[in-house]
């Protein structure tokens, strides 16, 4: 498998997963998350997977500071509706990332290691997406800024050449060249910018075990 060069240069995730443990699919429950990885789940590479994915990097660092990330013990909100534009390719990387799952979602062995509505739309939350570990009920709301990194000029019409029957090889190869750079800059060259994923620390409460979460 050929991919481009920088993904291997973009910022990994470890966590520790108590189900993996548990089903002894990694020791300690120990998973570690590459660029990769996401990009294998949506099937491509672009601004919305790369800057979804590390926004919840930056948002998991956040919260566990001094320790690995707890995958699956972490509900992740959206302010958008799933259907609302890229809402449900954002969902499904954070959800990769945290183990975070819709209704649909894994229901537990013996009431633990549940999942399940962990991923929810449609929530008044004053970001785009909120990120709250259900231990402590410590949360981070988090806004994208892809702005802050933009697209070649030159991809719009690299763009329509490339979308055209008669497109050669090259032609194609160009534009493709081209829409990684962007991805490129978010991951790599502006990976620290401060203003590329926006962090405001909120206030939530528990409740029965799962978090129900306050809007400030």
């Amino acid at each position: 498998m050929s991919v481009p060069e920088f993904f291997a240069a973009a910022p990994t995730l470890r966590v520790r997963d108590p189900l993996a443990d548990f089903l002894g699919a990694a020791t300690g429950g120990e998973l570690e998350y590459c660029y990769l990885d996401a990009v294998k789940l949506a099937g491509h590479s672009c601004p919305t997977v790369a800057g979804s994915y590390l926004a919840t990097i930056r948002a998991l660092q956040f919260l566990y500071p001094d320790s690995l990330p707890v995958r699956g013990r972490i509900g992740v909100k959206f302010r958008a509706s799933q259907e609302d534009g890229v809402t449900g390719v954002m969902a499904a990387v954070a959800g990769l990332l945290t183990g975070a799952a819709g209704g649909g979602g894994f229901k537990g062995i013996g009431g633990q290691f549940m999942r399940h509505d962990l991923l929810q739309f449609d929530v008044p939350v004053p970001l785009e997406m909120r990120f709250v570990r259900l231990d402590s009920g410590a949360g981070v709301d988090v806004a994208l800024n892809l702005q802050r990194v933009p697209a070649d000029p030159a991809v719009r019409s690299l763009l329509g050449q490339a979308l055209d029957d008669a497109a050669t090889p090259e032609q194609r190869q160009q534009f493709a060249a081209a829409w990684q750079l962007r991805v490129k800059g978010i991951l790599v060259d502006r990976v620290d910018d401060p203003e590329l994923i926006r962090l405001q620390p909120c206030h939530s409460v528990q409740s029965a075990g799962r978090c129900a979460l306050l809007v400030e």
